[in-house]
Order: C-alpha cells, then sequence, then structure tokens
C-alpha cells in the first residue's frame, strides 16, 4: 500500500492558545535563561555568512566569552583593517544578530 500525505488546508489554521514552533523555542530559551548563550553561538557558527567569505577563511578562532569576541585572524593586514573597523564590526554583528551580542573585540 502506497500512502501519500495530503495537505489538508482546512485542517492547518491554527487555532487560539496554539504557538508557533519560534516562538515555543524563544520562550524555552528565555524561560532556561539560555539566549545568550544561543546567540553567542549562532555568532560563532555563522560567521562565515555575517563577514563573508575572505573573511572567514582567513579566521582560524573565533568565540565569545563575557560579551567579548575573540578573533584569531592568519592575515596580519587584514587584522590591521579590522583593529581600525573595530566599532563597525560590533555595530555590524550586532546588527546582523538583531541584538547586542558582543560589546567589545578583542584580535588575538
Amino acid at each position: 500500500m502506497n500512502q501519500t500525505y495530503r495537505y489538508n488546508r482546512d485542517n492547518a489554521i491554527r487555532t487560539a492558545g496554539t504557538t508557533t514552533v519560534k516562538d515555543a523555542i524563544g520562550q524555552l530559551l528565555k524561560a532556561y535563561q539560555l539566549q545568550t548563550r544561543f546567540n553567542e553561538t549562532y555568532l560563532e557558527a555563522f560567521w562565515g555568512r555575517m563577514m563573508g567569505p575572505s573573511i572567514a577563511a582567513r579566521t582560524n578562532r573565533l568565540y565569545v566569552r563575557e560579551r567579548k569576541l575573540h578573533i584569531e585572524i592568519a592575515s596580519a593586514p587584514l587584522r590591521n583593517e579590522l583593529v581600525n573597523a573595530k566599532q563597525k564590526l560590533i555595530q555590524v554583528v550586532n546588527k546582523d544578530m538583531g541584538t547586542d551580542v558582543i560589546d567589545d573585540v578583542i584580535f588575538i
């Protein structure tokens, strides 16, 4: 027997009092005070998408501790450029995240 799923639009209407999965996960993170760590992990995971492939390829290590982004850059000229644009980097990251995740950037 070959059974296939058929989408039924009449049964797909959300009833009052139900929550979307996105909202439920957001409430879970907030209840267990995990939102900050989630944002930090998200930043680490999507660094390449935020900064682009050229910067991501030259980034050796990246982690967030106590609202400080620690970056190890392999290229000295790129490191100098990022040091000069430190405040802009903080703004770009926080804007992309939609909340203030980092306050400072430390280059190692």
